[in-house]
């Protein structure tokens, strides 16, 4: 089975490439020749997922999958979220999204947050939501050099590293994207 993975970041796809069967083979959007910003305009992270994977079967006609995750912060009334690629403004920039929010939690005890990926799948006519989610607290400062995006300030409840202090292997074990992803391989393998 071929589907494309509507995605231009090489990190998405990296993790979401371990976790797939050798019966799924993964398409980029290089691969299709898609080499576009897709609009993400949608003000939910459902939306966006479907905005994406929706422009990839209308324009290029193929089965595919679109992801949009984004990280809530409980003190922050749920910011992030739909628009934490792009916190700190264009062009796309994950130290100074994280140092935005360090600074915008400086002082506050409430540190609670979480990770949401909803994963969209289109195959003909029909769209399936996928979702993951990931509890855990923004740390003060930055560990760790594995990982992409918040991972580093992330602390995933239970844990004592960061995101980006455990493996790829690791972390796709517990965090939103895995979770979402082995839903998409449940649901395309029954």
């Amino acid at each position: 089975m071929k589907l494309v993975f509507a995605t231009n970041n090489p990190n998405k796809l990296l993790e979401v490439k371990q976790l797939l069967p050798s019966s799924i083979e993964i398409l980029s959007l290089e691969d299709i020749g898609c080499t576009e910003d897709i609009p993400e305009t949608a003000n939910t992270i459902e939306g966006n997922a479907i905005l994406k994977a929706n422009y990839i079967t209308e324009k290029y006609g193929h089965d595919c999958f679109a992801d949009d995750t984004g990280l809530m912060v409980d003190a922050l009334d749920g910011a992030p979220g739909v628009y934490s690629a792009r916190y700190a403004g264009q062009p796309r920039n994950a130290d100074a999204n994280m140092d935005k929010l360090l600074s915008e939690l400086e002082g506050m005890d409430d540190r609670k947050a979480h990770f949401k990926t909803v994963i969209a799948l289109n195959r003909g006519k029909d769209t399936i939501l996928f979702t993951g989610i990931a509890e855990g607290n923004i740390i003060k400062e930055k560990r760790g050099d594995h990982g992409f995006g918040y991972d580093p300030i992330f602390l995933p409840s239970g844990y004592e590293q960061t995101f980006a202090e455990l493996s790829m292997e690791e972390k796709n074990k517990i965090a939103h994207r895995g979770k979402a992803v082995r839903k998409l391989i449940n649901h395309l393998l029954s």
